[in-house]
């Protein structure tokens, strides 16, 4: 090494960020010098960026000093091969949206999108200069969630997008919207608020299994840049792997042909009363639940924890309404990784519509039965492929209209058929698991749902260890639903 180091290109730009190699011990100076310059090396972007990036990493290496970690081994965790070519390489990847999701930003207006939030809580409070650190270099293994949004001439697409993708304190209500309009702008945002790290998906890019995927490695990620040894397994990919091509297929067009395509043609549901707040959600509820409990009590009505909770949804929403008449329809989300060989983390769900009579739904206990049966039937093969294969058919329709005249067209029949025809949802994320050595640093999950135009309340339910958290977003102010 120059002995006169600090007056390279490299101590200057360590200069502009604001680490002094003075205030090191002599003997550090060169080692980070030479980390900044191949970190250096490993960023081809725009100056700003680049420099907050460098910023990044300095910050890191300054809260790992206050932590009292050796120089040495900060270097190692903050390694920039981590990084590999992702930030060095220009952007030419892109994805078409899946069959599913073309609906989505069509639909989409400016105080109304589809988000959904997953959320980890660990043991002790976040620590900012690494989790930033973690995202950047988990983003590198999510290909198609390093996109942004972009306008075609038949459909949207998802178009590569290499920026610095940045975390932020929580100061919003849950799952508002994403600014979209920006270019490069992001299709998921990473925050945090004391203990609790989570993230805030726009529905396009994923699902809760998809986005299970993500979460999980980047807190395993972050775990450790603290120190920890975290294996990869499960929900825990690889950040060093290149992913593999199948995770970014369209799982939709795996559906086997059939001559019956059904599904989505629904009538009108029940809705439940009261005021709509401008506010999405206005307000979102958390009940936390002894997990083995309530097994114990599902088993004791012979019915699953989904069948169980739907009857007293049921019940909360037939007091929470004043209509009289009609049908209240609870949607309840399938994951078609059930049914088919996909390693696709993008979007892989549908739905089933659970119905029940207004006038039926007095008592949970009695309605468990058909609730049962009409979810057996409904979420079965068949029936799905079926829905699968309306939504294939529906987008080859549309396949040669031009965007600008399907978007009008999307927003009416959204407008007047999309939340009208259910008046719930309750989508279980079952019970997630982590490598024990993760576990050990996790307190509880949590899974919030946004809400859509029309209906008051939507439900979401997530189980790891001995909680289960049920969080209940609402579009109205009314407390009468999650009061019953």
């Amino acid at each position: 090494m120059n002995e006169n180091i600090e007056e390279t290109k490299e101590i200057s730009a360590i200069k502009d960020i604001g680490l002094n190699l003075e205030d090191l011990p002599a003997n550090k100076r060169p080692a980070v010098a030479d980390f900044f310059s191949a970190l250096s090396c490993h960023l081809l972007l725009p100056k700003k960026q680049k420099q907050a990036m460098l910023g990044d990493f300095a910050a890191a290496l300054s809260c790992y000093e206050r932590l009292g970690v050796p120089i040495e081994e900060s270097l190692r965790r903050l390694d920039p091969l981590k990084l590999g070519g992702f930030y060095s390489r220009p952007p030419t990847l892109w994805f078409p949206l899946d069959s599913a999701a073309k609906i989505y930003p069509l639909s989409m207006k400016r105080h109304s999108m589809s988000v959904f939030r997953l959320s980890i809580y660990f043991k002790e409070n976040v620590v900012p200069a690494l989790l930033q650190i973690a995202l950047t270099f988990t983003i590198k293994r999510f290909p198609c969630f390093a996109t942004t949004v972009k306008n075609g001439v038949f459909w949207h697409y998802l178009d590569a997008s290499k920026r610095r993708y940045e975390i932020g304190p929580e100061t919003e209500r849950p799952c508002a919207p994403l600014e979209l309009s920006a270019s490069g702008s992001q299709t998921f945002r990473v925050l945090y608020f004391e203990n609790r790290m989570s993230v805030e998906f726009f529905h396009i890019l994923t699902d809760g299994s998809g986005g299970m995927k993500f979460i999980s490695t980047l807190a395993a990620e972050y775990l450790r840049l603290l120190g920890h040894d975290i294996p990869c397994s499960g929900n825990v990919l690889d950040i060093g792997e290149t992913p593999p091509v199948e995770e970014a297929e369209n799982g939709f067009e795996l559906a086997e042909p059939t001559a019956k395509a059904s599904g989505f043609a629904e009538s009108p549901a029940v809705q439940m009363s009261g005021a709509l707040s401008f506010l999405k959600p206005c307000r979102v509820v958390h009940f936390e639940l002894e997990s083995a409990k309530l097994l114990a009590a599902a088993r004791e009505k012979q019915a699953s924890v989904t069948a169980f909770l739907l009857a007293l949804i049921f019940v909360a929403t037939g007091y929470a309404t004043d209509e009289q008449r009609g049908k209240i329809h609870i949607q309840v989300p399938v994951n078609l990784r059930r049914f088919y060989d996909s390693k696709t983390i993008r979007n892989f769900s549908l739905y089933c519509s659970v119905k029940l009579p207004v006038g039926k739904v007095s008592e949970a206990g009695p309605l468990i039965p058909e609730i049962t049966e009409q979810l057996a039937k409904k979420t079965a093969r068949q029936p799905m492929n079926e829905m699968m294969n309306a939504a294939l058919s529906l987008v080859r329709s549309l396949k040669f209209v031009p965007l600008f005249v399907k978007r009008p067209v999307a927003r009416i029949v959204y407008g007047f058929l999309g939340d009208k025809v259910f008046t719930n949802t309750l989508s279980n994320l079952g019970v997630v698991q982590f490598p024990e050595e993760m576990a050990a640093h996790i307190e509880k999950l949590d899974f919030v749902l946004g809400t859509g135009a029309t209906n008051r309340a939507a439900c979401s339910l997530v189980t790891f260890g001995d909680k289960t958290v049920l969080a209940v977003s609402k579009l109205t102010c009314d407390p009468s639903f999650e009061e019953k």
